[in-house]
């Protein structure tokens, strides 16, 4: 069984670098030849299509009452996602960033982050205990139909200027088709990567508890992992920060919002300040260091990966 474990999980990890490889290549396709910019693919296509485990998690972890495993799946997928991604990414090829992502996409990724740490922590702002209600869940929602907005006045304003398109790699037709294909691929090779991880950990005697800070967490992360990584190291640039952007802004309003909206509020002791102030600090450091010279350097990434591990140790062994 062990054998099969490990078979599957090198088969998984391949579908997951080959079909993100793809993905990229398509998604890079279709934005040029629909004349929009990357960066607006990246925070929607790329980000809500990346989201699909955390989001099938946060909905049956409510619905089962285990609201710890919901925020468990947040928090530790919005960290993961800027301080592990971001920085493994950065190692691999420093990341230039664009003025108007500076100016605004990741601005708004600061104020959907902030509102998420003052609606979770009741027991600092309203002497209560931490936990999320309808109302809170009705503002993070509201945050994303800004967060809409803003991408449908950005396609209007930011199309790219008419004139001889440059050569790709696909045609329009072939760019859609990639990109479904690619990211079910990817969800499913995620979902493959994690069930044999935890099967394996588990036979092998390595603890619940960090079977679900690692290989669930960190496991459902894998499709932002490989997409970032690649676009990175193709010089994707947009694509690598966009994804990054639009997923985080999905799991807060989203992920977490729509169940707690769905399903009622929860209170939880088990997710409190610290956790939240290393979120609010994972998305104000890829703010500033963003708009340090509009590049985030191999510096930047290690401090980052080095601040992820500190948490991870903290949480696992605090």
């Amino acid at each position: 069984m062990l054998a099969l474990n490990i078979f599957l999980l090198i088969i998984g990890l391949v579908a997951l670098v080959k079909a993100s490889d793809v993905f990229v290549d398509a998604a890079s396709s279709f934005a040029t030849r629909l004349r929009v910019p990357k960066m607006l693919v990246a925070l929607t296509i790329a980000a809500f299509g990346t989201c699909a485990p955390e989001l099938a998690i946060s909905f049956t972890s409510i619905a089962r009452g285990d609201v710890d495993m919901t925020l468990a799946n947040v928090i530790g997928s919005c960290i993961v996602n800027i301080l592990l991604i971001v920085g493994i990414a950065t190692i691999v090829k420093p990341i230039e960033v664009r003025e108007q992502t500076v100016k605004r996409e990741l601005p708004l990724l600061v104020l959907v982050t902030g509102a998420f740490f003052v609606t979770l922590n009741d027991s600092i702002f309203l002497n209560r205990p931490n936990g999320l209600g309808r109302w809170d869940a009705l503002v993070l929602l509201a945050l994303f139909g800004v967060f809409m907005a803003y991408i449908f006045f950005a396609v209007h304003v930011r199309k790219v200027k008419r004139g001889r398109l440059p050569k790709t790699k696909y045609t329009m037709g072939q760019s859609l088709i990639y990109i479904v294909l690619s990211i079910v691929t990817i969800v499913l090779a995620a979902d493959i990567v994690v069930d044999n991880a935890v099967e394996f950990a588990g036979a092998i005697g390595i603890s619940q508890k960090i079977i679900a800070m690692t290989a669930i967490v960190i496991g459902t992360s894998l499709p932002e992992l490989t997409m970032t990584v690649g676009a990175a190291k193709k010089g994707e640039f947009d694509l690598a920060v966009g994804n990054i952007i639009g997923t985080n802004i999905f799991n807060i309003c989203i992920v977490l919002g729509l169940p707690t909206l769905v399903f009622g509020g929860f209170e939880s002791n088990a997710f409190g300040l610290i956790d939240t102030l290393v979120v609010l600090a994972a998305a104000l450091a890829y703010y500033v260091f963003g708009r340090s010279n509009k590049r985030l350097t191999r510096k930047e990434g290690i401090f980052m990966v080095m601040l992820f591990a500190a948490y991870y140790s903290y949480v696992l062994f605090g």
